[in-house]
């Protein structure tokens, strides 16, 4: 499948809770989100909000927000919030697999189905110890 160049460049709306003794947590979160690899741009849009351009083939929005969380920072969760972000967390990993872009860490599809055939006791295997097969 081919996507274009424009198709794997995300721009993202990343809110965050207002209850935070960081007054400032955009503004914060971009000064981090600016230096890591796959983010070509960050802009604050308030005190609580700021947009995230990305690259898809490099990193998704759910990594970068489980980095904001681990950092400290309170991402918004109010419904609509929770149901955006598990859209688009959703669209990036099914666009991510139709591209043949697999997770750092996982394991592709196709060789797990492959090594669970293998162990699998069926009937396309010959019981017979290899030199009985071979014995006439």
């Amino acid at each position: 499948m081919h996507a274009d160049t424009e198709d794997l460049y995300k721009h993202r709306t990343i809110q965050f809770c207002r209850l935070h003794e960081d007054p400032d947590q955009a503004g914060s979160a971009a000064a981090w989100l600016r230096g890591v690899a796959g983010i070509h741009g960050v802009q604050c849009l308030s005190s609580h909000a700021l947009i995230v351009v990305y690259d898809l083939r490099r990193i998704t929005l759910q990594r970068i927000e489980n980095a904001l969380s681990e950092l400290g920072y309170h991402l918004d969760n109010s419904l609509l919030c929770k149901l955006k972000r598990a859209l688009f967390h959703y669209a990036e990993e099914t666009q991510r697999e139709n591209l043949a872009i697999a997770q750092e860490g996982q394991i592709p599809r196709q060789e797990v189905f492959i090594n669970r055939y293998q162990h699998l006791t069926h009937g396309c295997r010959d019981p017979q110890p290899e030199y009985w097969r071979e014995y006439q």
